[in-house]
């Protein structure tokens, strides 16, 4: 942890040994943030990726001294004990929405090992619905998909409010909107990612395909690729702005249920429109035939027809980019923020 004024209300870096205690709340995690709430007083306690290192005891700690409770939520996590809805890291999965928790057991979900499929499904059910609503005041989805799958996880929709997330607007700010002659992939080269489903399509096409990011499968990848995809590796902030921000367009081919994909944000940000898988939040992000086009997700055949015909689309880049930095930006999302607060 970084250095600050907080820093003694800090509980001590987890030993491997804290993995297996951590996750179901600590008496010192219980301990420090209680001293921190009776010394600061907060109106609200906003939380968002806590488990294993805090876990949502702090919640308890914060409710039970009467401070209101915001969790804006990332990922599945209270919904499947591995958080991403993938079985097998592969499979779109809903077994354990019901609250059993026991798919995670019987697929072995936590990195196909039994003993860490047996802590991810004691952690579930020891934080379960009904003791998470107990104090929490409200949840934050960043897409309406993510409260549609709480609600249907059994959570109480009047406690879920659709936020779209943000980004530093600034930092895409640019002036020549003109195009160059390819379209572009940026993320993990990863199974659920849909890059070889996306480089089956582009194998097809004649069009120049450049490939952002590094992963598990970028050897493979590199192998089923045809000439005209080029990996250009991992890159820093300014090539990406300078590769997306000059791309026809982005791919997002994912075969998993994203929540609200940052990438789908920056690109648009950057007047470069999106061609977006349906599936998760994508689709919510994407206005048909204005700043990009959806197909069928794991569909090779629907995507290369999504790429070949947004080739030869003659899309308003620079409006695109307009829409965006008023639509993502940060004082639009504190606004929106400070309502929830008020009104929990």
């Amino acid at each position: 942890n970084l250095e600050t004024q907080w820093s003694k209300y800090f509980p001590q870096e987890m030993t491997k040994m804290m993995a297996f205690t951590r996750p179901f709340g600590s008496r010192e995690v219980r301990r420090q943030f209680g001293r921190l709430i009776d010394d600061f007083r907060p109106d609200v306690v906003h939380m968002n990726n806590i488990h294993t290192q805090l876990s949502p005891v702090i919640a308890e700690v914060a409710h039970k001294a009467g401070v209101r409770v915001v969790w804006t939520l990332h990922d599945y996590k209270l919904l499947c004990p591995r958080y991403d809805c993938l079985r097998g890291g592969a499979e779109v999965c809903e077994d354990c929405f019901d609250g059993s928790k026991v798919g995670c057991l019987k697929n072995r979900c936590m990195k196909g090992s039994a003993l860490q499929s047996a802590i991810g499904y004691a952690e579930a059910m020891t934080w379960h619905r009904a003791r998470l609503e107990r104090c929490t005041d409200a949840f934050i989805c960043p897409s309406a998909f993510m409260a549609t799958k709480m609600t249907k996880g059994g959570f109480n929709p009047s406690k879920m409010h659709n936020l779209c997330n943000f980004i530093d607007t600034a930092k895409c700010a640019k002036e020549d909107y003109s195009r160059a002659d390819y379209y572009c992939f940026i993320g993990r080269l990863s199974h659920e990612k849909g890059v070889r489903t996306l480089i089956e399509a582009a194998n097809r096409l004649p069009y120049k395909l450049k490939i952002i990011g590094g992963g598990p499968l970028e050897a493979d990848l590199k192998t089923f690729a045809k000439s005209q995809v080029e990996f250009v590796g991992y890159k820093g902030w300014n090539e990406i702005k300078t590769i997306v921000g000059s791309a026809r367009f982005t791919v997002i081919p994912s075969e998993w249920y994203e929540n609200n994909p940052l990438s789908v944000i920056e690109a648009q940000c950057l007047g470069t429109p999106v061609m977006g898988a349906r599936i998760g939040g994508i689709p919510e992000l994407i206005e048909e035939g204005v700043t990009g086009m959806t197909f069928t997700s794991r569909s090779a055949d629907d995507l290369a027809k999504v790429i070949d015909t947004a080739w030869g689309t003659a899309f308003d880049n620079a409006a695109i980019a307009a829409a965006s930095l008023e639509r993502y930006n940060a004082e639009k999302y504190y606004n929106e923020l400070i309502k929830i607060y008020k009104n929990t």
